[in-house]
């Protein structure tokens, strides 16, 4: 029978995260739990495209719908995500969701469609965007063989965290404490915060496979970073630390704790996400021992002529960043959210 490619309906739901799971380009950022979040949260329209092999799914594409006078209107895999694209068990398959979303984006007047692929295999020939690494690699399974694989520098700074009398508390549900820490941290990089909304959505979506891990000392919560749990993937997304106390280096202590027990739970990869190339966050997860990569984002362009920038890379955004750092905290708090949703 031909590939047949069609909009997935809920009775699709739980065959669209059997196949995304089994993939083995698959991310937590194309299951459903996401698709929800985002939809519940920001209220862009998703468009989840399947290729169908007579009535299994042989092919997955997780789209949405975006319209605002930053992004013009487009089409995103997915927003707020560092991986999507096209998940194809056949060159059939791909082939038949690559026809189908150019026709799809002409449709719907888009002015481009983009794809955060995560690996060269997702790939569907469109223009390449080269701005962003990402950082993996297998975690030791105890304590030791975690410490063995970090190179000696930073090895040495995550000896020395740990003469601190760090406790940690593990929260499903109780993201106060780590939204407040992430949103100072957000201010001081000049970026909008997230709603608060957001993270109580996600880790109600997500369940047992994301958790929020804080870190105390002396009685005080100084780090603490979210992360999300994917086949033996531990992926910690969002992640802060009270810059007050950076000579106790709370933030390398952090990740080695989740390495650590990542590890010591049946985990065998680390990903640190992705960064910007050259970046502050990206030379950080550079001492790490992790594999860099860079990412093979792509995109098709319909109405425009040429790729748009809508990361903090592009000089356009330079002063307003500027003008973010210096505002007060609660005004950030209020609007940042409004602001965000520009830039998905």
């Amino acid at each position: 029978m031909p590939i047949t490619v069609r909009a997935i309906e809920p009775g699709d739901f739980p065959a669209w995260d059997e196949f995304v799971t089994a993939h083995p380009q698959g991310s937590p950022f194309h299951l459903i739990a996401w698709k929800k979040t985002i939809e519940e949260v920001f209220s862009y329209r998703p468009q989840y495209l399947a290729a169908f092999d007579g009535s299994t799914i042989a092919g997955a594409l997780p789209l949405f719908l975006v319209s605002n006078w930053i992004t013009g209107k487009a089409l995103i895999s997915t927003p707020f995500a560092v991986y999507g694209g096209v998940l194809a068990s056949s060159d059939e398959s791909r082939a038949a969701l690559s026809e189908y979303v150019e026709k799809f984006a002409r449709s719907l007047d888009v002015q481009y469609v983009e794809l955060r692929n995560s690996d060269p295999a997702q790939r569907l020939g469109y223009s390449s965007v080269d701005r962003y690494v990402t950082f993996r690699g297998p975690v030791g399974a105890d304590e030791e063989a975690v410490l063995q694989s970090i190179p000696r520098k930073t090895r040495r700074i995550v000896r020395k965290s740990l003469e601190n009398p760090y406790s940690v508390h593990v929260q499903k549900e109780d993201f106060r404490i780590f939204e407040d820490l992430y949103s100072r941290n957000l201010r001081k990089l000049g970026t909008p915060a997230f709603p608060r909304k957001y993270f109580r959505v996600l880790l109600k979506y997500f369940r047992d496979s994301a958790d929020i891990r804080e870190v105390w000392l002396e009685g005080k919560p100084v780090a603490a970073v979210l992360t999300l749990y994917f086949r033996d993937h531990a992926l910690p997304y969002y992640g802060a630390a009270d810059e007050r106390y950076n000579a106790q280096a709370p933030t390398t202590f952090m990740y080695f704790d989740l390495m650590r027990w990542a590890g010591q739970n049946g985990y065998r990869t680390f990903d640190f996400g992705r960064s910007k190339i050259d970046s502050a966050s990206g030379h950080f997860k550079s001492h790490w021992g992790l594999v860099e990569s860079p990412l093979p984002y792509e995109m098709l362009l319909v109405k425009r002529a040429s790729l748009p920038n809508n990361s903090p890379t592009n000089p356009m955004f330079q002063y307003p960043i500027k003008i973010w750092r210096k505002l007060p905290l609660p005004v950030t708090r209020a609007i940042g959210p409004m602001l965000l949703k520009l830039f998905p």
